[in-house]
């Protein structure tokens, strides 16, 4: 009886072994599961912040794009819009010299056909500058302003209010909504009392 009781209690260790054997691997199992459930759930919440980071680093990048592409554009169109600045610059003093000309026909007896010629010529460089865009900046009788006029001199005036244009020295032009240059003007002020 010893020996069946011997395997009898082997056996039953045996089960029992077996049992907690399966019962520690299945809890093992279970265990290493769910650590590796957890390395892979951070994991998966790592590439997902980094997936994020690289969808939010593409948009800016996409963005930056677009800003430099519709500035270069803005950048180009002003480029053309004002392309003949420069040339109208260096033709404003010849046109000044023209009209300098032109009074001073006027005032020659016996140059009306000179003048007329002159009137005509400059009626031509008027259309000329109009049709580029480029416009007299506003004078005598107007506002002061600073950023369209260049004040050499104030002159008492009882019949202009303070402030205004009195006289305009030099014509001031500007191209589109630049001023290429500014008029020189003689601005009033109120009397001495």
């Amino acid at each position: 009886m010893s020996t069946e009781n011997t395997t009898q209690n082997e056996g039953t260790e045996t089960t029992d072994d077996l049992k907690n054997a399966t019962g520690a691997t299945g809890a093992g199992e279970s265990g290493t599961t769910g650590e590796a459930n957890a390395s892979t759930g951070g994991e998966l919440e790592r590439l997902r912040a980094d997936a994020e980071r690289f969808r939010d680093m593409a948009l800016r990048g996409q963005a930056d794009f677009d800003n430099y592409r519709k500035r270069a554009a803005r950048e180009k169109e002003e480029a053309v819009k004002f392309a003949n600045m420069g040339l109208v610059d260096r033709f404003l003093p010849i046109l000044d010299n023209f009209e300098l000309g032109l009074l001073s026909a006027r005032s020659t007896e016996g140059a009306a056909q000179v003048v007329m010629g002159f009137e005509m010529v400059g009626r031509q460089l008027q259309d000329f500058l109009v049709q580029s865009g480029v416009e007299v900046v506003a004078g005598e009788g107007a506002d002061f302003d600073p950023n369209l006029h260049e004040a050499v001199q104030q002159e008492e005036s009882l019949d202009v209010p303070e402030g205004r244009v009195l006289r305009v020295l030099r014509k001031g032009y500007r191209m589109k909504e630049r001023l290429v240059r500014p008029a020189m003007v003689v601005v009033s002020k109120a009397p001495a009392v």
